[in-house]
């Protein structure tokens, strides 16, 4: 079975990427288009079940923005299952507040590329 971008999330994967929360849309302009030291991201893409903010296929690297709902126990406990299941398949995952991004984002933009292999 196909592991990335499996069919039946793709109109969920596109409503994401279409309704991307402030925090996502101000982080993408520093990412996409391989701003960050040439590596290339993907957002709202999808590994097995799990659609993800932002994914770098070259560093197998995950990028989370949280809100406010990941605050609550059930989503907390969610997150930590998804982090499991995505460190298992060798994919790190680096999870950032939305506010933090607006706050710190030389700080956040070195944290991923601290994260990258070279």
């Amino acid at each position: 079975m196909r592991l990335h971008n499996r069919k039946y999330l793709k109109t969920k994967r596109q409503d994401l990427r279409n309704h991307a929360t402030p925090a996502e849309s101000f982080l993408w302009k520093y990412l996409r288009k391989s701003q960050l030291k040439g590596r290339k991201f993907r957002r709202q893409h999808s590994i097995e079940n799990y659609i993800v903010d932002f994914y770098c296929p070259s560093e197998k690297l995950v990028i989370e923005l949280d809100g406010a709902v990941h605050e609550y126990e059930k989503q907390a406990e969610k997150d930590e299952r998804r982090e499991e299941r995505l460190n298992e398949l060798g994919i790190q995952v680096l999870r950032f507040e939305n506010q933090f991004v607006f706050d710190n984002l030389q700080l956040v933009l070195n944290c991923i590329s601290d994260a990258f292999k070279d």
